[in-house]
């Protein structure tokens, strides 16, 4: 009998084994749950979503691509935990990271140690990723660190029928705060004011002493960039205190949904991918492919893992059979990928820029008078330069 077990054991491994040799393996650490999950968890669904259309059409090049999902919880032990794991044990070709900032640090090393690329997918693109790159790091998340800063506060400068006095709010992560660290001196440059900056913990169960000393700081425009949450509840809690001013922040994977909840015409969300709104024909396309798959997130909550998708799947059609970790990264480092419609242009990485090499923004609001979404700056461009 026991000859027996060990002969299906081994020769269980031995099927596991054929299939990742026959088969492209991504390997993913993201906050699938925890209190940041629902800015990460649609990410990574909608990603393998898209890779399963692919498998069902043939797959890359004739090979399945299979994706290891691993939970993190937003936490860098689990993080640095679950890249040893997808590297030691499922050789993967490359690693994807979707969580928060602070998980970065861990799979930085580790990637480097087994030199294979890391993709930060609906995770906020690090300036490593900007030209000229770090060799290992690729990014086409909508949102990445100054350009962000640089958009949001253009926009405010155009809008502006008086002096900006303006307040910042950021979550106490790495790049959250690096980047309103940024943006509060960018600000003095632009001729603006800057009057208060808050930093809340996360996760944080009431936003009110941080609203509190925003709104004593008597601001006209606030900027926030940090996940949605933050986001969101640091405006309400000043709009409970009774501040009137306007508010702009990053456009999370909820922010049309959530424009439509809030309904103020004084809350702006500015953001790199097209609303589900434009109906697009890559629209259906998102549909059609969330709906076979039975996901549970708004079709809004899809773009940023179908793009993945459509970077993994390009990527991978350049990547010779048998793939290695440096084939992968050889193809990285030469894609450009047509989004659809997605974004305002296509992304492009070169072996200088793994960002991309020019990035679109819109702004919208809720107008009241109307009730309805509207837009109110279209594409506009900003250049990914040395």
């Amino acid at each position: 009998m026991k000859l027996r077990l060990c002969t299906i054991a081994a020769g269980a491994l031995f099927a596991g084994a054929a299939l990742a040799q026959d088969a492209y393996v991504i390997g993913v650490s993201g906050a699938m749950t925890g209190p940041v999950a629902g800015n990460y968890a649609p990410v990574v669904e909608a990603m393998k979503a898209y890779l399963e259309h692919v498998n069902g059409k043939g797959g890359v090049n004739g090979r399945k691509v299979r994706v290891v999902v691993l939970d993190d919880q937003a936490q860098p032990s689990r993080a640095a935990a679950n890249a040893k794991q997808l590297l030691a044990q499922e050789k993967v070709l490359m690693l994807l990271n979707t969580s928060l900032s602070s998980t970065y640090a861990p799979m930085v090393g580790e990637s480097k140690r087994a030199g294979v690329p890391l993709y930060f997918a609906g995770s906020v693109c690090p300036k490593e990723t900007y030209p000229p790159a770090d060799p290992l790091q690729f990014c086409s998340t909508a949102f990445g660190a100054n350009l962000d800063s640089q958009a949001a506060l253009a926009f405010v400068r155009s809008q502006a029928k008086q002096p900006v006095r303006i307040g910042f709010a950021a979550m106490a992560i790495p790049i959250a705060r690096a980047e309103i660290d940024y943006a509060e001196g960018l600000s003095k440059t632009l001729g603006m004011t800057p009057v208060e900056k808050q930093i809340s913990p996360p996760p944080t169960p009431d936003y009110t002493p941080f609203a509190t000393k925003l709104k004593d700081a008597n601001p006209n425009w606030v900027f926030s960039w940090s996940p949605w949450v933050s986001q969101v509840r640091t405006f309400e809690a000043m709009r409970r205190l009774g501040w009137s001013g306007s508010y702009i922040t990053w456009a999370h994977l909820n922010a049309e949904e959530e424009l439509a909840r809030i309904r103020d015409g004084q809350f702006y969300v500015f953001g790199t991918n097209a609303f589900v709104e434009d109906n697009l024909p890559v629209h259906a396309e998102i549909r059609a492919v969330a709906a076979r798959a039975n996901l549970r997130y708004p079709v809004s909550y899809l773009t940023e893992g179908f793009v993945a998708g459509l970077v993994i799947e390009n990527a991978l059609k350049n990547t010779p059979w048998p793939p290695t970790p440096q084939k992968a990264l050889a193809a990285m480092n030469r894609l450009k990928v047509d989004l659809k419609g997605l974004r305002g242009g296509p992304l492009e990485w070169t072996k200088e820029n793994h960002f991309r090499t020019r990035q679109y923004y819109r702004v919208w609001r809720w107008d009241p008078a109307k009730n309805q979404i509207a837009r109110v700056q279209d594409w506009q461009a900003i250049e990914v330069k040395r």
